[in-house]
């Protein structure tokens, strides 16, 4: 059938619903996607008006344009004004690059990112004055927004008042205010020899000294934190210690408790970086929870709603630092942007984060079996969460392996990105959420199985 440039007939949608599994609007935007896949739609079609469509198919018009939306956002399909809907052209990539570098959480399964934004900005604007979400507002977030982070902290650290929690602009930002906050120029703040590279940026910036604390299997250990913290008269303690970045370690609860009891005994104050919690089925409670006199706790929604949401949420370990906290916030990020503060605490309230939270979780788990089933390795432990660390075989290096990998058009992160110490293990962290699509990053992890298999360059051009 010559559909081009015409509207496409009812016949041919007939089978559009009866196929797949899911809400019809998804089924309907999957038929569309797979139809262009394998071309029985062309670039250049054009598809009926949705009300049209919708009255050959018996449902809502609701649901074509839902579906209309869903593959319009996978570049599928593109709108051009009153002419229609059209099977977009093939688009050239202009950035080649998979990445596998950046660790952001996947798009949520089930969701479409796009329909929830605008819904969700919707009630923002409908229950909040426009000029308040485009003016300075400064402060610790307004009475809705932190209660809308004890919501949100309520499965880490139990029932808390509103007053306990600050609203903050990221997880990065409120590192850097807690680090200026509870020490000094060229003070230690001690950590894990493998640990985030943002601390690592902000402690050099900030002129504090980061050193490195011996590990186990289990995370840091007791006796050498009490030993470090003696020798460098250290104060502060920064740990991850839920699905740690960039190990994937989380450090069960006896461990914590041991290092807990050391905090007590040498009066140490810790910060503890939990982006992860959520996405552990049952994670050992947090170290705030268990000792909340001695744990700065700090949530970000970024590492594991989406990116753009650039909102943390605090609990402080002694509530009457909370002026001079954030009198240190504010020199340098003056609030959280309150449109999506506001979009957080309405997602919030009304569930669409714990919706999101479960799309996010499904997807995670989908991208790490299609990791273990092409990159698996029969000795490595069941990993979780939106990161793999990968060690290499030899005679790779991480450093050339990641050189190797950019020819290929694949972004990966050695392992000295993350290390206190020249001598750097042998391995590379994997992120799974860069990727937009499941399809692409099984493409980009067999590209780099391949890569694997062979001889590095340095090697093949002694060979030769």
């Amino acid at each position: 059938m010559d559909t081009s440039h015409d509207t496409l007939r009812a016949t041919f949608w007939k089978p559009a619903l009866t196929a797949g599994k899911g809400p019809r609007y998804l089924r309907l935007a999957s038929f569309i996607e797979q139809s262009v896949a394998d071309g029985r739609l062309r670039p250049g079609d054009r598809l009926p008006a949705q009300r049209e469509l919708a009255s050959w198919l018996g449902i809502d018009f609701t649901t074509v344009t839902r579906a209309y939306n869903r593959a319009r956002d996978r570049s599928a399909i593109e709108g051009r004004g009153p002419l229609g809907t059209f099977v977009s052209k093939p688009r050239v990539a202009l950035d080649q690059v998979l990445d596998l570098g950046m660790n952001i959480p996947p798009a949520p399964a089930g969701q479409f990112l796009g329909e929830l934004l605008q819904k969700g900005i919707d009630e923002v604007l409908r229950h909040t004055d426009a000029s308040m979400l485009m003016a300075y507002q400064l402060g610790d977030g307004g009475v809705a927004d932190r209660q809308a982070g004890t919501l949100w902290l309520a499965p880490m650290l139990g029932t808390l008042a509103p007053t306990d929690v600050l609203v903050c602009p990221g997880a990065q930002a409120t590192l850097a205010a807690l680090l200026l906050t509870e020490t000094e120029r060229d003070e230690t703040v001690l950590c894990e020899p493998i640990v985030y590279p943002g601390v690592r940026g902000a402690a050099r910036s900030l002129g504090r000294r980061l050193e490195g604390v011996a590990t186990d299997a289990d995370g840091m250990l007791p006796d050498a934190l009490a030993a470090a913290a003696r020798q460098h008269r250290a104060r502060l303690v920064y740990l991850n210690p839920t699905l740690q970045n960039p190990t994937t370690r989380t450090m069960p609860e006896r461990r914590r408790r041991e290092l807990l009891a050391v905090a007590d005994k040498l009066d140490l104050t810790l910060i503890e970086d939990d982006p992860y919690w959520r996405l552990l089925p049952d994670a050992p409670p947090p170290l705030a929870r268990l000792s909340p006199h001695r744990v700065h706790y700090v949530s970000t929604l970024s590492k594991c709603l989406t990116p753009g949401l650039r909102t943390a949420y605090v609990r402080l370990a002694d509530g009457r630092k909370r002026d001079v906290f954030l009198s240190t916030l504010h020199s340098f990020a003056l609030m959280a942007p309150p449109l999506m503060s506001g979009l957080a605490t309405q997602w919030i309230h009304d569930g669409t984060a714990d919706r999101l939270m479960d799309g996010v979780k499904e997807a995670a788990a989908q991208r790490q079996a299609i990791a273990a089933e092409i990159l698996g390795d029969a000795n490595a432990p069941s990993t979780q969460g939106i990161h793999l660390w990968h060690e290499l075989p030899a005679p790779w290096t991480a450093r050339e392996l990641t050189m190797a990998a950019r020819a290929e058009g694949l972004a990966v992160t050695p392992a000295d990105a993350f290390c206190l110490s020249p001598d750097a293990p042998n391995a590379i962290r994997i992120s799974l959420g860069g990727v937009r699509d499941p399809e692409r990053l099984s493409s980009a992890l067999k590209r780099l199985r391949s890569l694997l298999r062979e001889a590095p360059p340095s090697l093949r051009a002694a060979i030769v």
